[in-house]
């Protein structure tokens, strides 16, 4: 199972989502789909139409930057970080 990072700012728009999870999946996109799958609303956060990232989503896997295509394997650290912005 991978070990997937959150970040804070999903908990009050998800219901009961922790900050830390462990789930299966092959891919960003598997991992994303069992994270939904467990804590529903959480892929609408993340992911657009097509399906995609969203624009303002930064996923990294074991340190690498990633899409939902790139394969997690089963002791990976997954973490979702959302972009700052500012001025």
């Amino acid at each position: 199972m991978a070990l997937v990072i959150l970040p804070r700012s999903l908990a009050p728009l998800v219901p009961g989502l922790p900050h830390r999870a462990s789930v299966d999946g092959e891919t960003v996109g598997e991992v994303i789909h069992a994270l939904d799958a467990s804590w529903p609303g959480v892929a609408d956060r993340l992911c657009e139409a097509g399906p995609a990232l969203r624009q303002h989503i930064n996923v990294w896997v074991d340190g690498e930057p990633a899409t939902l295509a790139t394969p997690v394997g089963p002791s990976a650290t997954v973490h979702v970080i959302p972009a700052i912005a500012g001025g």
